[in-house]
């Protein structure tokens, strides 16, 4: 896993692009971009509460440090680092 705790700043948002039913849970960065992979399928909220806790824990962070502030039903979403 990538070491992305420089991102953690209170109200710094962390755009990331994010593959539902993959084959590994996993936080890249690739090419400037944050990816993140989730093995859950996009149904009920399931990978937006995977991606928030995988990304959390990468961050080294409190999951409910992170907030999703766009993109509830899109691959690109935007999390707000909330302070804590």
């Amino acid at each position: 896993m990538e070491d992305l705790s420089f991102l953690v700043k209170e109200g710094a948002e962390i755009s990331v692009r994010v593959t539902p039913k993959a084959s590994r849970n996993a936080v890249v960065m690739k090419d400037g971009q944050i990816r993140v992979y989730v093995t859950v399928v996009p149904e009920g909220g399931k990978a937006n509460a995977a991606v928030q806790k995988l990304l959390a824990n990468t961050l080294g962070i409190a999951k409910s440090r992170l907030r999703l502030i766009r993109g509830d039903t899109a691959r690109d979403k935007v999390f707000r680092v909330l302070g804590g």
